[in-house]
């Protein structure tokens, strides 16, 4: 069963869940935020089928997030690296990481989290912040309407506080 596109959805989250909409996905670029490149290892370290392993790095190869190259070390292998786009995700890992080791893993403690490279301290806890550096909680903040927004977008967002 195909699901359902929102590729063309007026909405960032929509797009953005029509490319990483899938577990595999994440997991597949928080093994290559690691450094994980080579096909046969991302299958090993994720035990990914291989097709559908290639098939979601065919989807974010043809999305920008990752690229593809021959193996400078033996040129019958492909290797996968992220593109910026991709590489800017690490982020929202990060808040799904902190999310899930706070409600998942609050008896047992977390297995793992993101550290400073040079303290190896644990990232603080992500919080949003208006421009001005306000710490913003979700009663502090609305939805408006950005430059493509359609004018039933516009009048949804009018009634919002």
């Amino acid at each position: 069963m195909k699901r359902k596109s929102f590729g063309k959805a007026a909405c960032g989250i929509a797009r953005s869940m029509d490319i990483l909409g899938d577990a595999w996905t994440f997991l597949i670029i928080r093994e290559a935020l690691l450094g994980v490149a080579a096909f046969d290892e991302l299958v090993e370290r994720l035990k990914i089928p291989r097709n559908t392993l290639a098939a979601r790095l065919d989807d974010l190869v043809a999305n920008g997030l990752m690229s593809k190259t021959p193996d400078p070390a033996d040129r019958r292998r492909t290797v996968y690296e992220l593109e910026p786009q991709g590489r800017e995700l690490w982020i929202v890992l990060l808040a799904l990481q902190q999310w899930g080791n706070k409600w998942l893993f609050a008896n047992e403690g977390a297995p793992s989290f993101m550290a400073d490279r040079e303290t190896r301290k644990p990232l603080g806890a992500l919080k949003a912040c208006s421009r001005s550096g306000r710490a913003m909680d979700l009663e502090d903040v609305t939805m408006v309407p950005g430059p493509s927004a359609t004018p039933a977008l516009k009048a949804r967002f009018a009634q919002l506080p």
